[in-house]
């Protein structure tokens, strides 16, 4: 008979296993896979108490059970990934430590194994994300100031029909034979990434709404083609996307991510926003976006998360130009495209994104539907079909919004001197700020601020 703890002194086993553990420096979040009755979780409140303990069990049988001060999951609490993305903010990857209790392993065998990749995929996902705001953390921040000034027509979500069905394009290559799919349809309106605007336009097809998410200047040259021929669409844009003057004339959805800070400023500045995570890739967002502000079904083409063979998107797509144009008898477009495509999947992000895309099919089975090919990991969705009679076309109303960012920057100073919030805003900004320093207060965050904006 496997027993998961010692039957004379559980305890000091607790003890003794913990001992016997590394333990680094700066750690502020211990996931424990299957602690069964939980005598680890006391010791660990006792030697670390600033740490956040997290219980993932296995079984609704330990879920309440578990001793000490901790967070505790199972499976009756629903997906993993939803409650641990609640917990553990994106730029708190590298501070998690995992912590095995082995006899569990041994008890449960794959069900132990899948709990504990599940885990390790959930934080592969978080710290690609974090690596990301290390990266464009200062862009992000000055985006969104920016974006507190050139958004001035603002959309509230409460005008969308709650259920509203959705199709929602990404640029992959498999858009194109999804294209006469989505002509068919009469039910649905379409959340179209800005990358596959081209292609759509190409067969004919004009999104309702265009959802863009990248912080980086490049992002810009997509936008510049959707707001070519001047169509009617509602943009849908996170406020630390790069967005250009243009868009002052159109209407906009705002997304924040769930920081304090962001929040704060919008609600003061009472601009109507919608809260999301982030997840990476725009595809993802608009996912989210659609299952949070409709309960209608919601259709997906040109999501393929892989190339075909050296084709990494739909034709025509906003940056063939820039390669035509570089082309040389050296360096033919051939070529470029080569070199982009291996740059993209030695990258990594396109496994890491796939996991994710499983992981949300099958928490919501009966809401997602597949148009056209899509990556192989849709195939368990069934194929969407329309409905017999169109649904009322979205009329999304939009009201002036006369903010600006240095009423935005006040809001923000005025929360750092805030003692409820200040550690909490501190320790958002300082990774995207100061990546890589762990101490940072708020008076250099306020003249990192200064400087910036």
């Amino acid at each position: 008979m496997i027993s998961l703890h010692s039957r004379y002194n559980p305890v000091a086993e607790a003890q003794r296993y913990l001992d016997a553990i590394p333990m680094r420096q700066g750690t502020r979040f211990f996931i424990l896979i299957e602690p069964g009755e939980g005598y680890l979780i006391p010791i660990l409140n006792q030697r670390f108490p600033t740490v956040t303990v997290i219980a993932l069990h296995l079984t609704d049988s330990f879920s309440s059970s578990s001793q000490g001060n901790c967070l505790s999951w199972s499976p009756a609490a629903g997906p993993l990934h939803s409650f641990l993305e609640k917990i553990i903010p994106d730029i708190e990857a590298r501070f998690v430590h995992i912590i095995e209790w082995r006899p569990a392993s041994t008890l449960y065998g794959k069900l132990y194994v899948q709990l504990l990749s599940e885990t390790t995929e959930f934080l592969k996902r978080i710290d690609a994300n974090a690596r990301t705001a290390c990266a464009f953390g200062t862009r992000w921040v000055k985006n969104f100031f920016k974006n507190v000034d050139r958004i001035r027509l603002v959309c509230p979500i409460l005008h969308i029909p709650i259920a509203a069905p959705f199709i929602i394009t990404g640029a992959g290559p498999s858009l194109e034979k999804a294209l006469p799919i989505i002509r068919r349809q009469r039910s649905a309106s379409i959340i179209a990434a800005s990358s596959s605007v081209p292609a759509l336009r190409a067969g004919k097809i004009e999104p309702d709404m265009i959802i863009t998410t990248d912080g980086g200047t490049w992002a810009l040259f997509h936008l510049y083609e959707c707001l070519r021929d001047k169509k009617n669409f509602t943009l849908v844009a996170t406020m630390t996307a790069a967005l250009p003057s243009q868009c002052s004339s159109v209407s906009v959805i705002p997304v924040a991510d769930r920081s304090l800070w962001q929040t704060l400023i919008l609600r003061a500045l009472q601009i109507p926003f919608i809260a999301l995570p982030q997840r990476g890739t725009v595809t993802a967002s608009a996912i989210d976006f659609a299952l949070t502000v409709s309960s209608g079904k919601i259709g997906i083409a040109g999501v393929d998360l892989a190339h075909a063979d050296i084709r990494t998107h739909a034709r025509p797509n906003t940056f063939d130009r820039f390669q035509d144009e570089q082309a040389t008898r050296c360096n033919p477009v051939y070529t470029q495209r080569f070199v982009r495509s291996s740059a993209i999947t030695g990258g990594g992000s396109l496994p890491i994104y796939t996991s994710w895309f499983k992981q949300e099919i099958g928490t919501y089975p009966h809401r997602l539907f597949s148009l056209g090919s899509n990556n192989p990991v849709f195939t368990a969705l069934p194929a969407w079909k329309d409905a017999a009679e169109p649904s009322p076309s979205l009329h999304l109303k939009s009201i002036p919004n006369t903010a600006t960012a240095s009423e935005g920057k006040e809001i923000l100073f005025h929360a750092l001197e805030n003692d409820k919030v200040s550690d909490t805003i501190r320790q958002e900004l300082a990774p995207l700020l100061f990546p890589g320093v762990q101490e940072v207060s708020a008076a250099d965050l306020k003249n990192k601020l200064e400087t910036l904006l």
